[in-house]
């Protein structure tokens, strides 16, 4: 259902255990379900929070039908209305100021990195993709809405429910257009490249904007022969273009490589030769024919998306940065990432440091990367934090 703001008079109490309050006293805004005592409301809601003793704890969106069932957003008594979401949104959009790239394409809301839990918001122009994850922030749709409608006066704004956590919460999954017009394609720039983004069809809510920063890295540092692998719709090698002598792009999505097409059509640079296939048999391929490259990208997708999944995952990571590592000329840079958050930075590292031993050669990590900088990562909050990556830089 959709509820109206919630005064501070009106909210149910859930309790929680000592061990769930310390979370919150930590910077965490996660309380999860074996911490919360007796059953709570039925539905979805903003609710107040207390210890057993009744210490009151803070406000908090309320999901009885997921594992993390609370998720704090203020003090206790804060009234969350419509004053309070306009602040807080107002608040995340005023850290976009001064981007690296002037870029049009960027995310406004990170979540619980920026106080506002289970909400993305994305901009690519004047069009606004919004993501509700939660079943307690599902109840705020519609003031979240009128909020963005009236601060960032939108040509539309499109609901990318289309995300699976969405059914851990017991919410449905579709994609909505929710106010104003959408369309199918929006032009957007970063740092003088344009490119299209899908935002009713694209990955994620249309784009990779948390590469962003990465990209504009490697664009300054791009020589010689490049090798973008796993390019999707081209971004990197748009940017690699720039200053490589050509560029050879690799993705297994005929639709992802249309779309790099189109958005080739809309640049300068160098040409792009853009491959269709496996990346793993790809990269065997070139090595097999004697290749060597300057510069290489390695974005894969998520190898990692359960802790099960762990031990498969590194091997395919490190079998993708080997490969890449024996087709690296000497004096060679590869940007090389994960955005599987079940590997963490040491994992990485680690595998990475495996796959240069195997490779016989002298790597050299010559800085280590993140996702950009409207992604913040709160040190408090792990999983704020998802991708990771190195430039490396072959010795010999």
């Amino acid at each position: 259902p959709i509820c109206p703001p919630h005064s501070m008079t009106d909210r149910s109490t859930v309790r929680v255990s000592r061990r769930g309050g310390e979370r919150w006293l930590h910077g965490h805004p996660w309380i999860y379900r074996s911490d919360v005592i007796g059953r709570g409301p039925p539905d979805a809601d903003v609710v107040e929070v207390a210890l057993r003793n009744g210490q009151p704890l803070g406000a908090a969106l309320w999901s009885p039908h997921s594992e993390i069932r609370l998720r704090r957003l203020d003090d206790p008594g804060t009234p969350i209305d419509r004053d309070w979401w306009q602040a807080r949104i107002a608040a995340a959009a005023s850290r976009r100021t001064d981007l690296v790239g002037a870029p049009t394409a960027f995310r406004l809301v990170h979540s619980e990195a920026d106080g506002l839990p289970s909400l993305i918001v994305d901009r690519y122009g004047d069009v606004l993709a919004v993501q509700l994850l939660s079943a307690g922030i599902e109840t705020m749709r519609e003031t979240i809405l009128d909020t963005l409608e009236a601060q960032f006066s939108p040509a539309g704004i499109v609901l990318r429910h289309d995300a699976s956590v969405r059914r851990h919460e017991g919410l449905s999954l579709d994609v909505v257009v929710a106010r104003g017009r959408v369309p199918d394609e929006v032009e957007v720039s970063e740092a003088g490249i344009r490119y299209g983004v899908l935002p009713l069809t694209g990955q994620k809510t249309g784009a990779f904007l948390d590469q962003r920063d990465n990209r504009i890295a490697m664009r300054a540092l791009a020589r010689g022969s490049a090798l973008d692998v796993f390019t999707y719709q081209g971004h990197f090698a748009l940017h690699l273009a720039q200053h490589a002598t050509g560029v050879i792009a690799i993705d297994q999505s005929t639709a992802a490589l249309e779309q790099a097409r189109r958005n080739e059509a809309r640049n300068d640079g160098a040409p792009i030769e853009w491959r269709e296939g496996n990346a793993f048999d790809e990269l065997r391929a070139l090595q097999k024919a004697g290749a060597r490259f300057d510069t290489i990208v390695l974005d894969p997708p998520a190898f990692v998306k359960s802790r099960a999944a762990l031990a498969g995952g590194l091997r395919g990571y490190k079998e993708v940065n080997l490969r890449a590592l024996k087709l690296l000329r000497a004096g060679g840079r590869v940007l090389t990432c994960s955005c599987s958050f079940h590997v963490d930075s040491a994992a990485f590292m680690r595998m990475l440091g495996d796959a240069a031993a195997d490779s016989g050669r002298r790597i050299a990590v010559e800085r280590v990367v993140a996702q950009s900088a409207d992604h913040p990562v709160v040190l408090s909050i792990p999983e704020s934090g998802y991708l990771k990556g190195a430039i490396l830089r072959a010795i010999d």
